[in-house]
């Protein structure tokens, strides 16, 4: 009895199998049409034209808000660059895990993985280009950002390392968007820890160098010899794929893009949320009722426990940035630490749990749940507002803490300041979570001399979350009083809950006499 082993295809015919294999999905309308990159293009063009370019002449004519000049590059700089690489690293292996750079098109991969060749073969080349992309990207958002919040670049002495740093950052930020998708949760976490160490140890060699020299090239040269010596493996782990999850990876990617496509990039998002699981019975008590509204969203919240780890560490980082810029003396660097910080603690409400969908399903489906609602907003919103509160007072406290006493008349204006920022996140938080679909009107052309200008809308109205924190947040600076701005923040936080209720349908008529009846 003999037995037949598959013969491998030579790699110059393997590499034409695929290229005709994509020709192929190619010319059956699976490409994108000339039209289609059009409109991307054209929002790009007005972003460029209405933002960047007025934002890079600006900084081109005013000083940076932090400036380097004063601080040993080598020795200062070293564990913000280590904190930086770390954090775009364990970024990278994360975002790996839901869209790595092997997510394609769910018919081509079909049709690839029903032939004889290896995944690396027609794995491979999507994974360099991809890899190249991300790592293009990458180095210039970096030098970007710090082109406009740093001198950095202003002298040569300073602007060479700060290109090697940067490079070394996105290698690292390449291989490891690769590296999670490919290898295993235990190698993942093996890759984090190796990083975090390497990182302290660097911070360490660099502070304990004379006067800190060659620190900064330490720092550039450990992330690019940490690249090399990581994406060998990644890519040799190729032809071991488990082609099952690729296939399902692609397939809800290919799904929220047209979510995303379509407008409702909410819906998109919604595909990668994790499913509650466990602590069922911990709901009710033992006599059969349910626990309290504090003890409910607690236990729903530990019902996806990723989500709320998450939480549980952005809210008091949000806080203590949050703190630290209020607490200043105002413009400059502290509005961004400001920014920053309530960017943070927004990021953070709408992970406490799964509350607020709750709430926008029972609001949106009246004629099923009633409308006697009067203790609706309470059940559903107590455990958002105590953890977000408590999350952000626990940074500011820690803030407050290492700072005291805090400049003279600031105590009094800081928590007016922490308090209407929460008190605009969390609703601005509102606003997010009760959207529904893309309004139609939001299509309507919007003609202006510099073109259609509907694109726009709804972009903003994808991140309005955003957009309200940090319009109001400049606005919260603009007013010279902190009363002021705290009552300025309670009226945007009002506007929002208002324009959350009419999006699920709650109009303004009728509102008080349906909350009296509750």
């Amino acid at each position: 009895m003999t037995t037949t082993r598959p013969v491998a295809p030579p790699a110059s015919e393997a590499r034409a199998r695929v290229q005709a294999v994509r020709q192929g999905y190619a010319q059956r309308g699976g490409r994108a049409t000339v039209r289609g990159r059009a409109y991307p293009a054209y929002l790009v063009a007005l972003f460029t034209v209405f933002y960047l370019v007025p934002v890079v002449h600006a900084r081109s004519t005013s000083p940076a808000p932090f400036s380097v000049s004063s601080v040993n590059l080598s020795a200062g700089a070293a564990p913000l660059v280590c904190g930086l690489a770390v954090a775009v690293c364990w970024g990278g292996q994360l975002v790996g895990r839901f869209w790595g750079p092997l997510v394609v098109q769910p018919f081509l991969l079909h049709v690839l993985m029903s032939t004889d060749l290896s995944p690396a073969h027609y794995l491979g080349t999507i994974a360099r280009r991809r890899l190249a992309y991300a790592g293009t990207v990458t180095l210039l958002a970096v030098c970007s950002a710090a082109y406009l919040a740093t001198d950095l670049f202003d002298r040569p002495g300073t602007a060479l390392p700060g290109l090697a740093v940067t490079a070394g950052i996105s290698a690292v930020a390449a291989v490891a968007w690769l590296w999670g998708q490919v290898r295993a949760v235990r190698d993942n976490l093996l890759l984090a820890g190796a990083v975090g160490a390497s990182a302290l140890v660097v911070a360490a060699v660099s502070g304990t160098a004379p006067d800190g020299r060659y620190g900064h090239w330490l720092a550039a040269l450990v992330p690019a010899l940490l690249a090399a010596a990581v994406g060998p493996p990644a890519f040799r782990a190729l032809p071991s794929i488990d082609l099952a999850r690729l296939a399902r990876e692609s397939a809800r990617a290919s799904q929220a893009r047209a979510y995303a496509w379509t407008g409702t990039l909410h819906h998109a998002l919604d595909l990668y949320r994790p499913e509650p699981r466990g602590f069922t019975s911990a709901l009710i008590r033992t006599d059969g009722s349910l626990r309290g509204y504090l003890a409910q969203g607690a236990v729903r919240a530990l019902r996806t426990p990723g989500r709320a780890a998450a939480a549980a560490v952005l809210l008091p980082v949000g806080g203590a940035s949050l703190t630290h810029g209020v607490a200043g003396s105002g413009g400059g660097p502290e509005w961004w630490w400001w920014a920053a910080g309530s960017v943070g603690v927004y990021l953070g409400s709408g992970w406490v749990g799964e509350t607020w969908r709750g709430l926008r399903d029972e609001l949106t489906m009246a004629p099923l749940f009633g409308e006697r609602w009067g203790g609706l907003p309470a059940r559903a919103l107590a455990w958002p507002v105590v953890a977000v509160t408590a999350g952000t007072l626990l940074g500011g406290a820690l803030v407050a803490l290492f700072r005291w006493p805090l400049p003279a008349g600031r105590a009094g204006s800081t928590v007016l300041l922490v308090a209407g920022s929460v008190v605009l996140v969390l609703g601005a938080r509102f606003l997010r979570e009760m959207k529904l679909h893309l309004p139609l009107e939001l299509l309507l052309p919007v003609i202006t001399p510099f073109g259609d200008l509907s694109g726009l809308r709804v972009v903003a109205w994808q991140f309005d979350g955003f957009v309200v924190v940090l319009t109001g947040v400049a606005l919260m600076n603009a007013v010279p009083s902190a009363t002021g701005a705290a009552v300025l923040a309670l009226c945007l936080a009002a506007g929002c809950v208002g324009a959350g209720l009419r999006r699920t349908g709650w109009a303004h008529r009728g509102l008080f006499s349906r909350l009296r009846r509750g």
